[in-house]
């Protein structure tokens, strides 16, 4: 288990800059408006060869504990237990403020939690930022590590003051990662399930429901979530079997002419590319709200996407004439998506965790089917029946030939239909090979892809 180094400061200091420069991808959102970032974000980090899993926090803010910056700050606090160093951050162009002596003072205080801490004065490239670093000293936090966290300066200052620290907390086995984000990819590896919906759907409740601890922010507000935050989870099935799970929380997606602020547009962005990393998405649904135009929209997005997609109706515990609206978001999803017919979808609440396990035991059945692959026997078979019961048909008296099909991949399935005349076939043939092999073999509702390939004719001069 890799040692865990926490970055801490007040906003827009550059902590997510920082976080970016260690883990070598731009996984946090970085703006230059402050409270950018207000979920905790793990990654990988290196830095000349020294390992660690670093931690990404939200801006250090003295409001009250029940406001949103006041339920980021515990966030944060709750992120330094167990850590095995704490990097206190300062923009050293701006100088001290009375939030840094604040955050100073409260790390001081923990010091009794034993987790050392790390002075770091950020933006120090240039002159002008000198008077900044020699203020830094007032913290009382030791000498300040000078670096430049957007054009990587400094790094190898950070990596001789980290290096005892994280060799003490391996020799103690302290400091370890409760999480990590990042990719595996081996198909049977952790289930990367991502979260996705409109605002308020109760995403974040949802995933802090499952894993059992607030980790996730969560409020009354619409729009906490901004960074997509991947959680490692194990969920034991009924029979008592664990199942590695990735949980990936994301923003939430209003309709696009509604979002005009760029944080948002930044956010929504982030989740359309966890959506790309995930195998099994879930759509979750408001059951106050109904399905609306943008679920779809979604839907769709998913889709085209090739993730395999379940929906999930949350708040089904204060859900009105349940029965009927269960069967209103069905219909309307087998009108809405006509490409993907019986969707599953499932009713859960996130409050009291009701439908949680069926959502997961349903979701590693999806990805199962979304992974399949037909055997060749199995798949020749069913082609020449589909075949036989509803022969292609031959506009103008041109017969349309379909000699065989293969399966060409999986995670989505794609198959390949080879034959003549194919320019021809209509899109109503093309779906009904698709259902069919939805249907038969066992792929259930799962995005299914199919590509007609027609021989190349050596005498059509037209086609040299």
């Amino acid at each position: 288990m890799k040692p865990r180094v926490v970055i801490i400061g007040r906003p827009n200091v550059g902590k997510s800059t920082l976080f970016n420069r260690l883990v070598g991808k731009k996984l946090a959102l970085v703006d230059d408006q402050p409270g950018v970032t207000r979920d905790r974000r793990y990654g990988d980090a290196e830095l000349a060869g020294l390992q660690f899993t670093i931690v990404d926090t939200a801006g250090w803010e003295e409001e009250d504990p029940t406001s949103l910056p006041g339920r980021m700050r515990a966030q944060t606090a709750a992120s330094l237990e167990g850590a095995a160093a704490a990097l206190l951050v300062v923009d050293a162009r701006a100088g001290l403020t009375p939030l840094d002596e604040e955050i100073a003072r409260y790390l001081r205080e923990q010091r009794g939690a034993a987790v050392p801490v790390v002075l770091v004065a950020n933006k120090a490239e240039g002159r002008g930022a000198e008077p900044g670093i020699l203020e830094a000293y007032a913290l009382g936090m030791g000498e300040p590590v000078a670096i430049s966290a957007e054009h990587g300066q400094g790094m190898a200052d950070l990596f001789d003051a980290l290096l005892p620290l994280l060799e003490q907390a391996e020799t103690t086995g302290s400091g370890g990662a409760a999480a990590q984000d990042g990719e595996d990819p081996s198909p049977s590896g952790p289930l990367k399930l991502a979260i996705v919906g409109r605002p308020n759907a109760g995403k974040s409740t949802l995933v802090n429901r499952l894993l059992g601890e607030d980790r996730l922010l969560t409020g009354p507000e619409a729009g906490i979530t901004r960074d997509s935050i991947a959680v490692d989870w194990t969920w034991t099935d009924a029979s008592g079997v664990p199942h590695e799970v990735r949980l990936i929380d994301t923003a939430g997606m209003r309709k696009k002419a509604k979002v005009d602020d760029k944080l948002e547009r930044l956010a929504v962005a982030d989740a359309r590319h966890a959506v790309d990393f995930a195998e099994v998405v879930v759509l979750l649904l408001d059951a106050t709200r109904g399905l609306e135009h943008q679920d779809l929209k979604i839907a769709n997005m998913v889709l085209e996407e090739g993730r395999a997609l379940m929906i999930a109706i949350n708040k089904w515990d204060v859900a009105q004439d349940a029965s009927r609206l269960f069967n209103g978001i069905k219909l309307a999803l087998d009108e809405g998506l006509a490409q993907v017919r019986g969707l599953p979808v499932l009713t859960v609440s996130a409050r009291t965790g009701k439908g949680l396990d069926a959502m997961i035991g349903a979701a590693f059945e999806l990805r199962e089917a979304w992974s399949r692959r037909v055997p060749t026997a199995a798949l020749n078979r069913w082609f020449e029946s589909a075949l036989e019961a509803n022969p292609p048909p031959a506009p103008g008296g041109k017969r349309i030939k379909l000699r065989y099909i293969t399966q060409a991949g999986t995670r989505p399935p794609r198959f390949v239909v080879f034959g003549t005349r194919l320019d021809l076939l209509p899109a109503s043939y093309e779906r009904y090979l698709v259902n069919g092999i939805r249907r038969d073999l066992g792929l259930g509702a799962v995005p299914v892809r199919v590509t007609l390939r027609s021989a190349s004719n050596p005498f059509d001069r037209s086609r040299r």
